[in-house]
């Protein structure tokens, strides 16, 4: 399957807050630099609403019922998640999740890795959770570690199966 799934998420699944990210982490941008470049990239509206623009060297998926909005943005909108899932899912090439919450749902069960940033802080005022997955369903690979601003964080890569 060509579905993986990246994130930075808290301890307690703490994922965004008003409209952006919960933790701004200079690492973290790296890592999401480093493993999404090259590789197309699918999202939702509130997610591609808050990029500064295009991200450089990977082609954009948005998922949006309002195709107009998108238009001018050189992007591919996706109006029908049932039909991109279907015509993706046998690809050979690694198509990342970005976000947001929803989007996350909604694809998780189609994704064989997870690339996750696990921060560990915490933030009460998250208004964007990510979503409880079974960790038993996955090997847990601990890619890197980290500090960024009295902030430590794990990479974490799980693999399906």
């Amino acid at each position: 399957m060509s579905f993986s799934l990246i994130a930075a998420i808290g301890q307690n699944n703490e994922l965004g807050k008003k409209g952006g990210l919960v933790f701004k982490i200079p690492g973290d941008l790296k890592f999401f630099k480093k493993v999404t470049t090259g590789h197309p990239v699918f999202m939702g509206l509130n997610t591609w609403r808050s990029l500064p623009g295009k991200l450089p060297n990977r082609e954009h998926f948005v998922l949006t019922p309002d195709v107009a909005e998108i238009a001018n943005d050189d992007v591919n909108p996706v109006t029908n998640l049932d039909d991109f899932i279907a015509a993706h899912k046998d690809s050979d090439e690694e198509i990342f999740v970005i976000g947001g919450g929803m989007v996350y749902k909604q694809m998780l069960p189609h994704c064989n890795k997870l690339y996750l940033t696990e921060v560990h802080a915490s933030d009460a005022d998250a208004d964007v959770l990510f979503p409880n997955f079974d960790h038993s369903l996955y090997k847990r690979e601990v890619l890197a570690r980290g500090e960024d601003n009295n902030i430590s964080y794990d990479h974490v890569l799980y693999t399906k199966g």
